[in-house]
């Protein structure tokens, strides 16, 4: 009560000093109508004009609306915006707003669009922001500059109502503990800003994502944009929330909206929507540190195959050109040039990988070049690598030499990215490799002093480290990203990295949380790390399965218990290890329990198709992939810490393990109806917790995973023939028919199944197919209805086996099943459905099973289970 009495107290005497400022001129307007009506209520804005300016003493205000639920504010000292916008980053991708549908001045002094009003108070530039779209109007913010006259200055919000925050990248807290916002946490940055940091006996990425989400009560939410590359310091320990940067200029974008969800997908609008990731890289990648030879890596897999482990890809770390002299100018850091002793032939080798076992593969890279390699000749004779100023040479960097000694590569500079990018990636790409692992990109060593070619910025280009450290890894990235444009490559771009910032998930960046220990405190600290990164925007997000640096502990229950959830929620999933000489073991056939392994594998790969829509989604509406059970359920105030629970799409919840001896855990489900995935009970909700629930099952660790009810989950089928992700078989034979599960909710619901060819961006020009599937609960019956799929692409089947899997929690009340209105056989065994064309069951499971033949896919089909009374 006291924070909005303070509030209203600063828009009276903001509204007085107004009156006196503008009649003395001391406020500027530009981009509004001075109409004589003025300071009156008056609509204001004719031709787009949205920019407003106050200025007291040095320091500057600006507010740009550009929309009615975003405006963009900037306070800048000595001299601001100059022109009609205000200057952006390049972590935005989009800049051409139309403007608010609405803005007017009130009485008061506040401008209001349609959902949005703000009120400046002009002695102390302070911004108070209100959603109009709740009724009544609630009380967002006040934003406050402070230290304005420092080189770290910054902002402070009043948190009003708002008890939760989100968001702000990749951090790890607290070993041990899976849970938790930012609320009464600090969030630190490295020396600027982007920094391998170290933790509980290993290295965590700590990845600056400059997006904050505010829940209050309900579904009150906004959030927060800092569209500023430099160090930042957030602080949400205190009655007063502040974040702090090392800038010239203080630059955010506010943004309202119904929910958090919406927020999320205006943010991605604002940064980029992440395209669709290959389809082999929702399948198992093996990794170590690292592969010397094809030998090597082809020993791996032929036991991984023997035991009937599904594999997508290996990953191949720098032992491929060679690996690196330690201290040495000599060091082969920076060649990107295969070993041929150890890789022989690489060419034939990739092609026969993937034509015989389906088999991809990615290869490292880094910024850094050896002194005493010919490359480092070439790029500092072309001005392409970091400086020491402006006129000098490269700079040398020698501390901390584990890779050698050298340079560095200038991402800055246009004309270096392309050239190193041609040079050294285009022959790899041709070659068949299918993705990009960007490492040591925060950067991990660098010259604080060193001079880059720069970035733009609205007073000219910036040439700075400090400048440049956040955006080292994302121009990286978007070097690769418009290398596949400029050569027309029809491959999709796939890039694993560890660091980046807001926007890189738009060139098709998938980050990893680094050199992390083998320890399940570990684990769980990632857990809530994911949580944040998913809300900042990141689809795709994992870590090394097992630990890079493994501990002396029980690895067994270790890595058993990493790789289930790891095979719930990462992508790719990628068991990595430091493994020079070859005391450890990454791929799941050898370590932890390979029986346990094997069924999360098997499970991961079944939904394969789900994964895949959820990622077409992902790239068209902005919609999460794996996000937080407070993205689904803001409401809900248990949900709200809960970082050892999440959602995969909308309609499954999984329960991760991450605790040395854990057994059973408890497990939250929100309020409503949910049925066990795994043995298809249907449960009720209000929203409580179930105490203890089973993690084993007849000695496999299975992790809870729940359906919602009207849940609509399509899926692979699985079996001991399955190799990849893509449907290569061993024995030969195709498995291409259409499998649903379908959990009968009493709300009307709908999915939409995305195919598309699995590898070229082809579906950015609309081959893609799309199929509607739809449940609903009648009085006498559940219908389900395949609508006729829209849509192709080449290799699309024309017509295939449909497989409807129906739970409903009362099997035995379904008399009969019918197709388009004709009945269907009801078989008398499963080995009877096997065998049989169509037909239905009563499956062991709970759930009736429907086969309808093979159809035409441009044909609806209305499969109709009759009860014997409401379903």
């Amino acid at each position: 009560m006291a924070a909005k009495t303070h509030v209203r107290r600063w828009w009276l005497i903001g509204l007085l000093v107004a009156v006196l400022l503008v009649a003395a001129g001391g406020i500027a307007l530009y981009g509004i109508r001075r109409g004589a009506a003025l300071p009156d209520a008056t609509e204001v804005v004719e031709e787009g004009g949205r920019l407003v300016r106050y200025s007291r003493g040095s320091t500057t205000l600006t507010i740009e609306f550009l929309d009615d639920d975003l405006v963009h504010v900037e306070l800048a000292t000595v001299s601001g915006t100059a022109g009609d916008t205000i200057p952006v980053s390049p972590m935005i991708a989009k800049t051409d707003f139309g403007g608010p549908g609405r803005l007017v001045r009130g009485d008061d002094g506040a401008f209001e669009t349609n959902d949005l009003r703000l009120k400046v108070d002009p002695t102390s530039l302070c911004v108070t922001a209100a959603d109009l779209t709740r009724d009544p109007p609630v009380d967002l913010s006040e934003i406050c500059p402070f230290n304005l006259e420092r080189d770290m200055r910054g902002i402070s919000l009043a948190p009003q109502e708002f008890a939760h925050v989100y968001g702000l990248g990749q951090a790890f807290v607290e070993p041990g503990e899976p849970n938790g916002d930012w609320v009464g946490r600090q969030r630190f940055a490295g020396d600027f800003g982007n920094v391998m940091r170290w933790f509980n006996d290993g290295a965590a990425g700590n990845t600056q994502i400059p997006v904050l989400y505010f829940v209050g009560v309900g579904t009150e939410t906004f959030a927060l944009f800092l569209d500023d590359v430099h160090k930042q310091f957030f602080d949400f320990t205190g009655e007063t929330w502040t974040a702090s940067m090392q800038t010239d200029a203080i630059r955010y974008y506010v943004l309202t909206g119904p929910d958090l969800a919406d927020l999320r997908r205006d943010y991605l609008e604002l940064t980029g929507r992440p395209p669709v990731p290959p389809k082999k890289m929702f399948g198992l990648w093996v990794s170590e540190y690292g592969y010397e030879s094809w030998a090597e890596l082809g020993d791996k897999l032929s036991t991984l195959r023997a035991e009937g482990f599904p594999v997508d890809g290996f990953v191949l770390d720098l032992q491929w050109y060679g690996g690196v002299q330690e201290g040495s100018d000599d060091t082969r850091m920076g060649s990107l040039t295969w070993d041929q002793n150890a890789f022989p032939d690489p060419e034939a080798a990739i092609v026969g990988l993937q034509a015989e076992q389906g088999i991809g593969l990615i290869a490292i890279e880094q910024p850094y070049v050896g002194r005493n390699l010919p490359e480092h000749q070439d790029l500092e004779s072309r001005g392409y690598l970091v400086r020491d100023c402006e006129t000098c040479g490269p700079v040398y960097l020698t501390e901390n030499p584990w890779w050698g000694k050298g340079g560095m590569i200038d991402w800055t500079n246009p004309e270096a990215t392309a050239y190193w990018h041609d040079l050294k990636r285009q022959p790899l790409i041709e070659a068949g490799l299918i993705g990009h692992w960007t490492d040591l990109g925060e950067p991990e060593a660098y010259d604080s002093a060193g001079w880059y070619w720069g970035i733009p910025t609205a007073d000219g280009q910036a040439n700075r480290h400090p400048e440049v450290h956040n955006l080292y890894n994302f121009l990286w990235s978007q070097s690769i990203y418009d290398g596949y444009e400029r050569n027309s490559v029809q491959q999709r771009p796939f890039i694993l990295s560890r660091s980046g910032t807001s926007g890189t998930q738009r060139f098709g960046v998938a980050l990893w949380s680094g050199d992390l220990s083998g320890l399940l405190t570990t684990l769980a600290a990632h857990l809530n790390a994911q949580m944040h990164v998913a809300m900042s925007g990141i689809d795709y997000y994992g870590s090394d399965v097992g630990g890079f640096w493994r501990q002396d502990v029980d690895m067994t229950e270790t890595y058993t218990q990493w790789f289930a959830d790891s095979a719930a929620i990462d992508v790719p999933l990628r068991p990595h290890t430091f493994n020079l000489g070859n005391p450890s073991e990454t791929a799941p056939d050898r370590i932890g329990d390979p029986a346990s392994n094997l069924a999360n594998l098997r499970l991961r790969y079944r939904l394969v198709p789900y994964l895949y829509s959820l990622a077409h989604a992902a790239y068209r509406t902005g919609e999460a992939v794996f996000p937080p059970l407070v993205y689904s359920f803001p409401e809900d105030q248990e949900a709200r810490p809960l970082g050892d629970e999440k959602m995969i799409g909308p309609s499954l919840l999984v329960a991760l393990a991450a605790q040395d001896g854990m057994r059973e855990r408890p497990v939250y489900l929100p309020a409503g109806d949910w049925y066990d995935f795994h043995t298809g009970d249907r449960l009720e909700s209000r929203g409580a917790w179930i105490a203890s629930v089973p993690i084993y099952t007849e000695g496999l660790l299975r992790l809870p995973l729940y359906a919602r009810a009207g849940g609509i989950i399509p899926l692979m089928h699985v079996d001991e023939q399955t190799m990849n992700a893509v449907g290569l078989r061993r024995d030969g034979t195709v498995r291409d028919e259409l499998i649903v599960r379908v959990y009968a909710g009493d709300v009307p619901s709908a999915f939409t199944l995305y195919e598309d060819d699995g590898w070229s961006t082809a579906y950015q020009q609309g081959e893609v197919r799309e199929t509607v599937i739809r449940q609903e609960i009648l009085p006498d019956a559940v219908v389900v209805t395949i609508e006729a799929a829209e849509g192709s692409y080449e290799g699309a089947m024309e017509s295939r086996q449909n497989v409807i899997e129906l739970f409903s929690g009362r099997a035995d009340s379904v008399t009969s099943v019918a197709l388009n209105g004709r009945p269907l056989e009801r078989l008398a065994s499963e080995a009877a459905f096997e065998s049989a064309d169509a037909g239905w069951i009563e499956a062991a499971d709970g759930a009736v099973r429907v086969k309808t033949g093979e159809l035409d896919v441009r044909e609806g089909k209305e499969i109709r289970f009759t009860t014997t009374g409401p379903a």
